[in-house]
C-alpha cells in the first residue's frame, strides 16, 4: 500500500479505480431503470425521503417506483464515496492532514445539524459519523508519493463532477424540472467515461509509457485519418447521447412507433393534420401523450445519426486493418491492439442499433431501454479511450517516453 503513485503501478490504486468505473455504470443502469419506470417523481423530496433520512428510509417502503428511485439515491451516494476515495488516493501522503481537518470539520457541522435543524437528525447523524471515519482515516491514510499532478487535477474533477450530478439529480426533483434531468443524464455519461479515463491512467500500460502510433506505424494516409475519425465518431456519439437523453426526458413515449420505416415511409409526414392522425392513433393503441412534429423529427435525427456513427466506425476499423505491420515484437501488439479495438467497437455500434430497433418493437420495454443506455455508455467510453491512446503525448507520461512503449498492448495478448 505503500507504493509511489507517481511513475510507479499500484494495483490497489488502480483496481479501485476499475470498480468505481463498474460502480458509475451500475448507477447508469440504475438511473436508466427510474427513468424508464418514469419513477423520477417517486420519492417527491429531496435531500430527504418522504421525511426519512435518505439512509433511515424503510425498506417496507421500497414499494413500486419508490423501489427505483430510492436504491438509485444509495447507489449513487456509494458511487460518491468511490469517487472521494479514489480522489484523495490520488493525492497520496499529502491528503492525510487534509483528511482530519476535514473529517473534524464535517463531524461539528454533522453534530450541528442534527440537533438545530428540525427533520435533519438523521442526515446530520450521518455527516458526523463520515467525518469521524475520515479524520479516523487520515491518521491511517497510505503514505504513497502523489500521482502526477494532471492525475490529481483530473481526480478532483472528477470529484466535483460527482458531487454537481448529486446536486442535478436532487434539482431535478425539487424543481420537478424534466429538462435538468435530461442534463442529469448526460452529465452521468460523461462522469462514467471520466472514471474510465482514470482507470485507463492508473493502469500498468499506461505507468509503463505509452507510445504514439506515429511513431512506429509508417502507414501513410490511413494513419493520419485514423485518430481524427476515432474522435469524430466519439464526438458524434456524445451528440446522440444528448438527443437520447432529451427524448427520454420528454416522457412522451415513442414519437415513431415502427422501425426501419417511420410511419410507414423513409421520412414521415410532420404536418399538423399528420401529426394529428399519429396521435390518434396512439390514444387509440397505446393511450399515452400526444407528440408533437419537433418530437417526430427529433427521433428522425436520431436515427441519422446512429447511421453516420456506423458508417465512421466501421471506417475507422477499416483504417485501423490497412496500418502497415512495418514492426516486430511490441509493435506487432500495438498494430493487434488497434486492430481489434476497432472491431469490438464495430460490434458494439452493431449492438446498440439492435437495441435502438428492439426498444421501439417492445413499446420502450423498461429493461430493453436500459440496455440501449447502457450500450451507449460504452459505445462513447471505447471511442473516448481509443481516442486517448491514439493522441496520447510524451508530457502526460509519468515517466521518460520510450519509444516502443505500450499504452493497452499487453491487454491485447492476454
Amino acid at each position: 500500500m505503500n507504493k509511489n503513485c507517481d511513475g510507479q503501478y499500484n494495483a490497489w490504486l488502480h483496481w479501485f479505480a476499475v470498480l468505481t468505473a463498474v460502480g458509475t455504470f451500475v448507477l447508469l443502469g440504475a438511473g436508466g431503470l427510474v427513468t424508464s419506470h418514469d419513477a423520477g417523481m417517486s420519492v417527491p423530496d429531496w435531500p430527504n425521503s418522504y421525511g426519512y433520512g435518505m439512509y433511515a428510509f424503510p425498506a417496507s417502503k421500497w414499494v413500486g417506483g419508490i423501489f427505483y428511485e430510492h436504491t438509485h439515491r444509495l447507489w449513487a451516494s456509494a458511487v460518491g464515496l468511490m469517487t472521494t476515495i479514489l480522489a484523495l488516493w490520488l493525492f497520496g501522503k499529502n491528503a492525510r492532514s487534509f483528511m482530519r481537518w476535514m473529517g473534524a470539520t464535517l463531524a461539528v457541522a454533522g453534530i450541528v445539524i442534527a440537533f438545530l435543524i428540525s427533520g435533519q437528525s438523521s442526515n446530520g447523524a450521518v455527516a458526523a459519523a463520515t467525518g469521524i471515519v475520515m479524520c479516523a482515516a487520515g491518521f491511517v491514510w497510505p503514505r504513497c508519493n502523489p500521482a502526477a499532478k494532471w492525475l490529481r487535477w483530473l481526480g478532483l474533477g472528477a470529484f466535483l463532477l460527482v458531487v454537481v450530478q448529486g446536486v442535478l439529480g436532487g434539482l431535478r426533483v425539487v424543481l420537478f424540472n424534466a429538462d435538468l434531468g435530461a442534463v442529469h443524464g448526460v452529465v452521468g455519461q460523461l462522469f462514467f467515461l471520466l472514471t474510465c479515463a482514470l482507470a485507463l491512467f492508473t493502469s500498468r500500460s499506461w505507468q509503463a509509457g505509452v507510445n504514439r502510433a506515429a511513431d512506429y506505424i509508417a502507414g501513410g494516409r490511413p494513419f493520419r485519418a485514423l485518430p481524427f475519425a476515432v474522435l469524430a465518431a466519439t464526438a458524434l456519439i456524445v451528440i446522440q447521447l444528448i438527443l437520447g437523453a432529451t427524448m427520454r426526458g420528454q416522457h412522451a413515449g415513442l414519437a415513431i412507433p415502427d422501425f426501419p420505416l417511420a410511419y410507414g415511409k423513409l421520412w414521415p409526414d410532420t404536418s399538423a393534420a399528420a401529426i394529428l392522425h399519429y396521435n390518434a392513433q396512439r390514444i387509440e393503441v397505446m393511450h399515452v401523450n400526444p407528440i408533437t412534429a419537433f418530437q417526430v423529427i427529433l427521433q428522425m435525427v436520431h436515427r441519422l445519426v446512429a447511421l453516420t456513427i456506423f458508417v465512421l466506425v466501421a471506417a475507422c476499423a477499416m483504417w485501423a486493418h490497412r496500418l502497415e505491420d512495418t514492426g516486430a515484437g511490441s509493435l506487432k501488439t500495438q498494430l493487434r491492439f488497434h486492430r481489434r479495438i476497432s472491431l469490438f467497437w464495430v460490434a458494439l455500434i452493431v449492438c446498440q442499433i439492435a437495441l435502438g430497433a428492439a426498444t421501439i418493437w417492445t413499446h420502450k420495454a423498461a429493461d430493453v431501454a436500459t440496455a440501449h443506455l447502457l450500450g451507449g455508455a460504452l459505445c462513447l467510453a471505447t471511442g473516448a479511450l481509443w481516442s486517448i491512446v491514439l493522441f496520447a503525448r510524451p508530457w502526460i507520461l509519468p515517466e521518460p517516453y520510450p519509444a516502443t512503449a505500450s499504452a493497452l498492448g499487453a491487454l491485447a495478448t492476454k
